[in-house]
């Protein structure tokens, strides 16, 4: 075994992000995946910054390692390949708002009987069930209902948008971690299972400190811009030069850290000599905190502090990060040659096994561009059934098959 999912199948039929990020990561550690997309494709085919060949950079950086296929669902002939698939399948994947496969007959009570074995994950905005099922949900809209707005942001605003699209993504790593644990599941019963992942309780498992200290205390917790209610200091500082990230987070660094500042007398000050008596006490903490970093560059204070062991980093941009020395020991960037975008760089697997590695393997799919062969492997159709097909616009075959 090369890869951990290998002989695993997946048809994709999700879009935009969160289903996408989902089978991304599955892809990657060497699941097939089938990316079914519609005629008009993926939305998200038309979002980010544009590259060569007529591609977006968030759909390249996005669907590596797939496979892309279009077929009308809407179509008796449609449905009947999906059908056909799906005995083909050990994953269906799908985002569409609650109800919509139902409706064209591939609920996961209209399949289960039939497909016993199939592992079936639905990724909504608020779940399968509940007032709120109907509703649509993107990211923004997420991010304000569960609270995560609510508290980031600057201190004193109204909130802020985190800046990715936070709860798409933690909705598509909880999507494949519950694919895989069904999988796993099934290894022992033999049967599939449907997996129900809301973005809503995404968004709360982050947010479940938050949670639990407002249930402990009653205070409802606000925008503190970089810092953090539990632990002080434990925020971003302004230095001569550039922004420091200091994360003092015990007693013990705390005494080695006030004399590195220039301020020992700080470990007896009863305002300060517990991180609980200095989250009390936090603006005039910060105060003399802030002060002191200004003092000096970033740099000198990096290597103070790291020296002595106290947690420190700097605020880096995008171009800084991609020219980090940790991010190029890591190979944590990759290149690749898509054959319409031409050179492309994204971000590699993010996690790294000794014996069972994931890899960025193959670029995105064109929109269509794997049709011709997938039917032909997976169904066994042959070259005249696939023209029939595609001229009666079941299918698409891409720009680049023209039906061979």
């Amino acid at each position: 075994m090369k890869h951990p999912l290998e002989g695993i199948t997946v048809l994709d039929l999700s879009h935009a992000l969160a289903g996408p990020h989902c089978s991304t990561l599955l892809a990657d550690f060497g699941a097939d995946v089938i990316k079914l997309e519609p005629r008009s494709g993926d939305i998200a085919r038309a979002w980010g910054a544009p590259l060569p060949g007529g591609e977006t950079s968030y759909f390249v950086g996005l669907h590596r390692n797939k496979r892309g296929i279009s077929i009308d669902l809407k179509q008796p002939e449609g449905k009947a390949l999906l059908r056909r698939l799906l005995g083909k399948a050990d994953v269906l994947l799908e985002n569409f708002r609650p109800g919509a496969l139902r409706r064209l007959g591939f609920g996961y009570d209209d399949i289960k009987e039939e497909f016993p074995g199939l592992v079936y994950c639905s990724i909504s905005g608020f779940g399968q069930d509940g007032p709120y099922t109907g509703r649509a949900a993107l990211d923004l809209i997420l991010q304000a209902e569960s609270g995560m707005i609510s508290v980031t942001g600057e201190a004193g605003s109204h909130g802020a948008r985190c800046g990715v699209s936070v709860a798409d993504l933690t909705a598509g790593m909880y999507a494949a971690l519950g694919i895989v644990m069904a999988l796993r599941a099934r290894d022992h019963t033999g049967r599939g299972q449907f997996v129900d992942i809301s973005m809503l309780e995404g968004q709360m498992s982050l947010l479940g400190v938050n949670i639990s200290s407002f249930l402990a205390d009653g205070e409802i917790p606000r925008p503190m811009g970089t810092a953090y209610k539990a632990l002080l200091p434990y925020q971003t500082y302004r230095t001569a030069t550039r922004d420091l990230a200091l994360a003092v987070g015990s007693e013990k660094l705390w005494k080695i850290f006030c004399p590195l500042i220039g301020h020992p007398e700080l470990t007896d000050d009863p305002r300060f000599r517990t991180n609980l008596e200095r989250t009390r006490n936090r603006e005039a903490l910060n105060e003399i905190l802030q002060a002191a970093f200004l003092t000096r560059s970033y740099e000198d204070w990096e290597a103070l502090l790291l020296e002595a062991g106290v947690p420190v980093g700097s605020v880096n941009d995008m171009g800084e990060l991609i020219e980090h020395p940790q991010v190029a020991a890591r190979g944590a960037i990759v290149d690749m040659t898509h054959p319409r975008a031409g050179p492309v760089r994204m971000v590699n697997v993010p996690f790294r096994m000794s014996e069972t590695p994931g890899a960025v393997r193959t670029p995105a799919p064109g929109l269509g561009e794997h049709t011709a062969q997938t039917l032909r492997e997976m169904l066994g159709l042959s070259d005249e059934e696939i023209a029939s097909l595609a001229a009666s616009g079941t299918i698409y075959l891409g720009n680049d098959e023209a039906g061979a």
